[in-house]
């Protein structure tokens, strides 16, 4: 059961490697009132993603969405599921991509700063124009605690439109901002660590207001006065968690408003296969991974375990990432152990969800079995 599209895998999974892309639109995009010529590529991995532009543009943030983020599955999850927000509004056909043009790395990083009294400017050697943190002060470190870091990250991805001439313009911004729902903190320096859970009320209260004076800044810059902004909170889980947060919140601001109104719940989250929390919230689906599970022990004994990451919209399940570690000692094994795997995820698992199954041995990748949602058979590439 072997069903091979070499260009999605040269583009997606060695990436590393140019992909031919096919034939190519022109286009035409203002910059600092300059007109550059940039080319769109016609073709499209799936609906799931937004054609950009080339010469691609890397953010003015670039590499800063990291720090701050507790867990590369938070890092992940803050940028691609700000694409799902973005997809409310801002269609995969009719509209581009491009990394966010308008924040700047320092830009962010002040703005995810701590208020500051004026003894602490002046120790760290900053005016009053610097004094722009978006987090509450703290005088002293007695005060971390009752007033924690609330805003960790923020992310900006700009959307394009091309009118039927070729010229394209800035049609869009959505704004992510992840909060922490665990603070962490010490009390003297190289201290012991402690840590503050957060709870959902109060994420809910400051992450709206600190998204509010994020438009107000926003509004300000002269690239964006007439531009729809959205903007979406985002939880992050604490450091020792094996699966990501979620989106829980977002809000569209016209271009002819500042006001940050008619918030929207966005009923996302993540679990983890196996696990208690699963069993409690989604019993079938659980079992059935564990029938999952069962299956691949009955086979094959060198199997150590199966792990899952599930995420649920609206109560539906949508993805699942399933990693396979085992012991393997030869070609052949890997092979026919794919295989067996691949025929499982059609066995086992309905086809409106979107599955991707990695499978590791001493930790380097042997095969990957991908399964979109709507499609009867999985993409299986086994590495060389």
């Amino acid at each position: 059961m072997k069903k091979w599209l070499p260009l999605l895998f040269s583009a997606v999974l060695l990436g590393g490697c140019a992909p031919q892309l096919g034939s190519e639109d022109k286009v035409v995009q203002k910059k600092n009132n300059k007109k550059e010529t940039a080319v769109v590529s016609s073709y499209q991995i799936s609906n799931q993603y937004y054609k950009t532009i080339y010469p691609y543009k890397t953010s003015k943030s670039r590499g800063l969405v990291v720090s701050n983020l507790n867990t590369n599955y938070d890092i992940d999850e803050f940028e691609t599921g700000l694409m799902r927000v973005a997809q409310k509004n801002y269609s995969t056909d009719k509209y581009l991509f491009q990394e966010g043009q308008m924040l700047s790395s320092d830009t962010v990083s002040k703005w995810l700063n701590r208020k500051y009294t004026k003894s602490q400017l002046k120790a760290n050697g900053l005016s009053a124009k610097d004094n722009i943190g978006l987090n509450p002060l703290a005088r002293n470190s007695s005060e971390q605690q009752k007033n924690p870091i609330y805003l960790a990250q923020i992310l900006e991805q700009d959307y394009l439109s091309k009118d039927n001439k070729g010229n394209v313009k800035l049609s869009g911004v959505v704004i992510g901002l992840a909060l922490n729902s665990v603070y962490y903190y010490q009390k003297e320096k190289y201290g012991a660590t402690y840590d503050v859970n957060i709870s959902q009320a109060v994420l809910n209260q400051k992450g709206k207001q600190i998204a509010q004076e994020v438009v107000n800044r926003l509004r300000k810059m002269s690239g964006l006065k007439g531009v729809p902004i959205t903007i979406a909170l985002y939880k992050q889980r604490g450091k020792d968690a094996v699966i990501p947060g979620n989106y829980f919140a977002y809000a569209n601001v016209p271009g002819d408003s500042s006001t940050v109104g008619d918030w929207k719940s966005i009923n996302e989250k993540y679990y983890l296969f196996p696990s208690d929390s699963a069993t409690s919230a989604h019993r079938d689906d659980e079992k059935t991974f564990e029938n999952f599970k069962t299956d691949i022990e009955d086979f094959f004994p060198n199997y150590t375990g199966a792990v899952g990451r599930a995420r649920y919209t609206d109560g539906q399940l949508t993805d699942l990432n399933i990693d396979i570690p085992i012991q393997f000692f030869g070609e052949s094994e890997v092979v026919g152990f794919t295989q067996y795997v691949a025929g499982l995820v059609v066995k086992s698992f309905p086809d409106y969800v979107n599955l991707q199954v990695s499978i590791t041995a001493n930790n380097e990748p042997k095969a990957v079995i991908i399964r979109d949602s709507g499609e009867k058979e999985p993409t299986v590439h086994v590495y060389q």
